[in-house]
């Protein structure tokens, strides 16, 4: 006979709470990236209103152009309002320091927008200005997405912020084609520069939603292969293949401009219902795992107290197997005779505990592998940026041309990159 002491009991309860905090901090990030979703999407629509308002000069949709400011605004204000409850009025700021340096840099960008909005109603930008302008606002946004899913503890909820993130920028790159679209349209002509771009983001849009498939449900890859065969997709490469028959300089009315702002932006539209559904599914399963962490404390707490003060071990716990009993080694229990005894050992709530921690740490690291080969792809694209004076479309495209003439992933060509650039430092 031997005692379990009151300290080991509640060391073992304390990692189940542990646990729950954890969910508890996921699933108000995950609240967070639904309202990012949210600001981007409407960002998304005033950057491409805005190019052809600037193209036109101040001809079309000027008024389209003013309802789309009023929708970023609240959408703006609704996030501020968010980010302040949860992180600076509760104790969950002290666990995010990555994830809040991120917000900082959004919210740095995001200073300026009234700034930008004002140059553009007075015709201070051209539309090329305007929409880099907007692409690093939106670029800052996403790598809250990006940093929520990093420093994400639960596998389940991970894997939709993986295939969240993946999405959106998908999407995103879908909303940088149909800004440079609507400038070529604006413009009447396309020229081998423009062209090229347009192929670089249809190439990057493919790199994204196939990330996004590998993690998402059924439901959501039904969606979305769905939207891949509708009418609206197929009048789209048809566009595409228009464009790049222009890459000459062949002129081309402008009114097509709203034309193709239509066809994207409904296309567009049916994406952000895809992304919808990822959110929700991404609240739905961050409360579960936190109301199913709940209900598992509740049920340690009363197997441990069914042990009372002083619990025998097992018969077939040796002195040698206690003394060696580690995280990956925890004996079972067999003797049919001891069945109580056994559901309420605390070996057995030990070994439940760290089997359950194990299959976590699995699977989480094989959803943080798409996370790090990003991570892998932006610090390859830096890189270029730097030596070679590119910007970031640029070094996308070289990183992807690399990656298909060596007949390899863009990560792997990422991490070829990085290798040889370290050699030469």
């Amino acid at each position: 006979m031997s005692p379990h002491s009151d300290v080991t009991k509640r060391f073992l309860l304390a990692t189940k709470r542990a646990e729950i905090n954890a969910l508890q901090l996921v699933a108000s990030n995950c609240q967070v990236v639904t309202t990012v979703s949210e600001l981007i999407h409407q960002l998304q629509k005033e950057r491409g209103i805005s190019n052809i308002f600037l193209s036109s000069a101040n001809r079309r949709f000027e008024q389209e152009h003013k309802d789309q400011i009023d929708r970023g605004i609240r959408a703006e204000e609704l996030l501020r309002s968010q980010l302040k409850a949860k992180y600076l009025h509760s104790d969950e700021i002290s666990n995010n320091m990555r994830l809040l340096n991120t917000i900082t840099l959004a919210l740095q960008g995001l200073d300026y927008i009234s700034t930008l909005r004002y140059k553009v109603q007075k015709q201070e930008l051209t539309a090329i200005e305007s929409m880099q302008a907007y692409n690093q606002l939106i670029k800052g946004l996403l790598s809250v997405v990006f940093e929520a899913a990093d420093v994400g503890s639960d596998p389940s909820i991970t894997k939709i912020l993986v295939a969240l993130f993946n999405f959106i920028q998908g999407k995103e790159y879908a909303g940088q084609e149909r800004a440079c679209g609507a400038l070529g349209f604006s413009k009447s002509m396309f020229d081998q520069s423009l062209c090229e771009s347009l192929i670089q983001l249809q190439q990057a849009q493919t790199d994204s939603f196939t990330t996004f498939e590998e993690f998402a449900s059924n439901q959501e890859n039904t969606l979305w292969h769905s939207l891949q065969d509708k009418n609206t997709n197929k009048q789209l490469q048809q566009m595409r293949t228009m464009m790049q028959q222009l890459a000459d300089g062949s002129a081309i009315s402008s009114e097509i401009s709203e034309v193709w702002y239509e066809l994207t932006t409904h296309r567009i539209d049916a994406m952000r219902a895809i992304e919808e559904q990822l959110t929700s599914r991404l609240l739905q399963v961050a409360k579960q795992r936190v109301e199913q962490a709940d209900k598992e404390l509740l049920e340690h707490k009363k197997r441990v107290k069914k042990l009372g003060p002083k619990s025998p071990l097992s018969p077939e716990l040796t002195l040698d197997m206690v003394l060696n009993i580690s995280a990956d080694n925890i004996p079972k229990t067999y003797n049919s005779q001891l069945n109580d005894l056994a559901d309420n050992s605390l070996y057995d709530l030990l070994r439940e505990q760290s089997e359950n921690i194990k299959k976590m740490t699995s699977e989480l690291e094989l959803a943080k592998q798409a996370i790090a080969e990003q991570k892998t792809i932006n610090r390859a694209k830096l890189l270029l940026m730097q030596q070679l004076n590119y910007n970031e479309s640029q070094a996308h495209r070289a990183l992807q041309k690399q990656a298909m003439d060596q007949k390899v992933s863009l990560a792997e060509m990422a991490g070829l990159i990085i290798k040889v650039t370290s050699g030469k430092n």
